[in-house]
């Protein structure tokens, strides 16, 4: 196959594109720099320059291939406080690429994220499927909104699913959540976590969730749900002392009214409790995640390099 990848030089998608190739398939990653052009190119895959607002050239690329796995989101628009145009320019873009792909049971996957779906439970592949005022009203809900759509486009004739991806998806080289709260515990000389520190994130390594990616793109049924999620949930506290041992700092309790002080914009989802399960994945497309957990890979190192 000839797989369309957007994102495909970020954190996920530089993984996912040599597990297409070792596959057999074909990839052309779109690239909005020369920086992310060349690395393509270097890791053998082809190059379709734009981004997520040339919707007329997302459509294009989209229509030459045999499939699409879009993971690319604004997430520095996001980071700097516009969620909504973020998540607006996200939709333009499946939208665009689902009208492309209209009738020819090519298969569409879109990346989307686990947390904030349920509370008190583990988030299953069948959560999230009706849209509910909770999640209407936060930016979860603008992702489960975009999400449905993506589901939606099997019934326009697209083979389409939806990729779940746990909040932590780690590894060498990682620079998201864990990696920023590994600086803030450097920063402040100690690895904080919330009350009594039993709120749990589920977790998966980075290839396996390239795995996940591959194996969806290839064979997931329209309408799908993915869930790419190694741990169903790990307790926050043993993250935070894997942090505190590696760092060579103590582990200590904040207390709930100090954590937008001590965690700063991550506050928020230190505090969550947002287990995921992937058994329904597992059976779906005998997906096993073989990479390290998220504890063994806090105690490699590479988490602690300046």
């Amino acid at each position: 196959m000839k797989i369309f990848v957007t994102g495909a030089s970020g954190w996920i998608g530089s993984a996912i594109v040599p597990e297409l190739l070792a596959a057999g398939h074909e990839v052309v990653g779109l690239a909005r720099s020369d920086a992310s052009a060349q690395k393509l190119q270097a890791a053998g895959a082809g190059v379709y320059r734009g981004d997520l607002d040339d919707t007329d050239g997302l459509a294009r690329a989209a229509a030459e291939c045999d499939g699409v796995i879009h993971m690319a989101f604004q997430h520095e628009v996001a980071f700097a406080g516009d969620f909504r145009a973020a998540g607006a320019a996200d939709r333009r873009a499946v939208e665009a690429m689902g009208a492309a792909l209209a009738g020819s049971d090519r298969p569409f996957v879109l990346a989307s994220g686990t947390a904030g779906l349920v509370q008190g439970r583990p988030v299953t592949e069948n959560d999230g499927l009706v849209p509910s005022a909770e999640t209407r009203a936060n930016p979860a809900g603008l992702r489960q909104a975009t999400a449905l759509l993506a589901l939606s486009l099997r019934g326009i004739g697209v083979r389409s699913s939806v990729l779940r991806l746990p909040p932590t998806v780690h590894g060498d080289g990682d620079n998201g959540f864990i990696s920023v709260l590994v600086g803030i515990a450097r920063q402040r000389g100690d690895a904080g976590y919330v009350g009594d520190g039993e709120n749990r994130w589920p977790a998966v390594h980075r290839s396996d969730a390239a795995r996940a990616a591959r194996l969806a793109v290839e064979s997931a049924p329209a309408g799908s749900v993915i869930h790419a999620v190694g741990e169903e949930g790990v307790p926050f506290r043993s993250i935070a002392e894997a942090m505190a041992k590696g760092l060579g700092v103590p582990s200590t309790s904040v207390a709930p009214a100090d954590i937008a002080e001590h965690f700063s914009f991550l506050g928020h989802f230190v505090a969550l409790d947002t287990p995921a399960s992937s058994a329904i994945t597992r059976e779906l497309l005998g997906w096993q995640p073989t990479g390290p957990t998220l504890i063994e890979d806090l105690t490699q190192g590479h988490y602690y390099d300046a």
